[in-house]
């Protein structure tokens, strides 16, 4: 059971996480969360930008209402480039923050029709050839298939987590039950920013730092 379920009032509209966060290596209990959101009747909104391309993913089992996804990350895709998908039943209930000719119709001088189904939700202006390309990365991620690519994400990122935590003064940060393959640590006296070009001119290996609060609660000394 989600433990969070307890804080679901009748005032809850919304429940909105993030599949897997930016760093930590978390996987966020999305089915339990769905089933959770499931049994109250509230809709559920699942970040997967991270978790699309690097995990297979069932949207019928996790129970979301709406799930949305980045092509730029593990999809390996163009970057500007995604997509949202909606449970049916739910679509109705929708209205987009923007329409244009696309997505809707004049139906008299101040009246309009929203388009049927999740053409609702596109724009005229947009890049079709970072849209192919979109297509191309999920077609390439499909015949490689999602389960050999999650085996093989997983593998990569145990092993890096076993020989970080090998090195002095490296704290891997990755928190949960199964993990992802992103993999955060800190070292207590080089800073972030000199590690990532160290990795960068002396191994080709490339890095980022992840600047966010709650990273630098849990990697500041005594934390």
């Amino acid at each position: 059971m989600w433990r969070h379920s307890k804080l679901i009032t009748a005032r809850t509209r919304l429940i909105a996480i993030s599949h897997m966060p930016t760093n930590d290596g978390l996987i966020n209990p999305a089915r339990e969360i769905g089933q959770v959101a499931r049994r109250h009747g509230v809709p559920f909104l699942l970040d997967a930008c991270q978790s699309v391309g690097q995990m297979p993913i069932d949207v019928k089992a996790l129970g979301c209402t709406m799930l949305s996804a980045t092509g730029r990350k593990y999809l390996r895709g163009p970057r500007g480039t995604g997509f949202l998908w909606v449970d049916g039943k739910a679509l109705d209930a929708l209205r987009p923050h923007a329409l244009d000719i696309q997505s809707a119709q004049w139906t008299d001088v101040d009246r309009f029709q929203m388009a049927a189904g999740s053409r609702r939700f596109e724009l005229w202006e947009r890049n079709v050839a970072t849209q192919l390309g979109l297509g191309a990365a999920c077609q390439y991620a499909m015949e490689i298939g999602l389960e050999n690519i999650w085996d093989h994400v997983r593998d990569l990122a145990a092993e890096m987590r076993g020989m970080l935590a090998e090195l002095p003064g490296i704290t891997v940060q990755d928190r949960g039950v199964e993990k992802s393959g992103i993999v955060t640590f800190f070292h207590e006296s080089v800073p972030a920013e000199v590690l990532v070009g160290a990795l960068r001119e002396e191994f080709g290996i490339n890095t980022s730092v992840s600047n966010t609060q709650l990273t630098r609660r849990r990697c500041a000394p005594g934390a």
